[in-house]
């Protein structure tokens, strides 16, 4: 899954960046809100973390301008503005969750999952689909209740596809969600990811769709069944 920080504390911001690494994310950072203006006009995230102190475009002219443009991507409000005002403001704005730094690590990821869990209807912390479960707080999944290992990456992949299952996702956005822009790519990193997830889950569990990309079928596909 696929973040768009965008802090200009140096500190802070490499912070939050390598911690939600950690638990699987993948974390673009920009440090001002006109470069996060731009970017948002041509590429998608799964989720946005704001300050609001920004220089050039401040946190809230930015969230009020993307809502404005029809732009739903969750938004979580992370500053150091702790009085009501600034949390009503930030709210009505248009954010979906409200962070005063300090803060916890954990915490922030817990609402990080919770606002991805929201943005696509689920209401559970976990995604089951078929004979597979992925829980994304506790980074494990399991086949046929047990557990397999992932690597940090077929993780996210797998990720992204469970909590768009039903949907056609192009190269280009299963590549958003896995890497960020300072990694470099091999070109066929993709499809030797989507082969490792087949040998580990079974081969019909992530569908090629020829020319346009890759899905998980809303209903889940026995081997037998094609």
């Amino acid at each position: 899954m696929r973040i768009l920080l965008v802090e200009d504390d140096p500190l802070i911001g490499d912070g939050v960046k390598n911690g939600l690494k950690q638990f699987g994310y993948t974390v673009d950072w920009l440090v001002d809100g006109e470069s996060a203006k731009r970017t948002l006009r041509a590429e998608s995230f799964d989720i946005i973390i704001l300050d609001l102190g920004l220089p050039n475009l401040s946190g809230i002219e930015l969230l009020r301008l993307i809502r404005s443009q029809g732009i739903t991507t969750p938004v979580l409000i992370l500053t150091a503005r702790d009085s009501v005002e600034d949390r009503v403001k930030g709210l009505d704005s248009g954010a979906d969750d409200y962070m005063v730094k300090p803060f916890e690590l954990q915490e922030l990821a817990a609402r990080t999952r919770a606002l991805i869990r929201r943005s696509s209807g689920r209401a559970e912390a976990s995604i089951t689909h078929g004979n597979v479960t992925l829980d994304p707080a506790a980074h494990k999944v399991f086949l046929n209740d047990e557990e397999i290992n992932l690597p940090r990456r077929e993780f996210a992949l797998l990720h992204k596809l469970l909590e768009e299952k039903g949907r056609v996702l192009s190269r280009e956005q299963l590549m958003q969600s896995i890497y960020g822009w300072d990694e470099d790519v091999d070109s066929n990193a993709l499809e030797v990811h989507i082969h490792n997830l087949r040998k580990k889950l079974n081969a019909t569990f992530i569908r090629t769709i020829r020319g346009v990309g890759y899905m998980v079928e809303d209903k889940p596909v026995d081997d037998e069944g094609l």
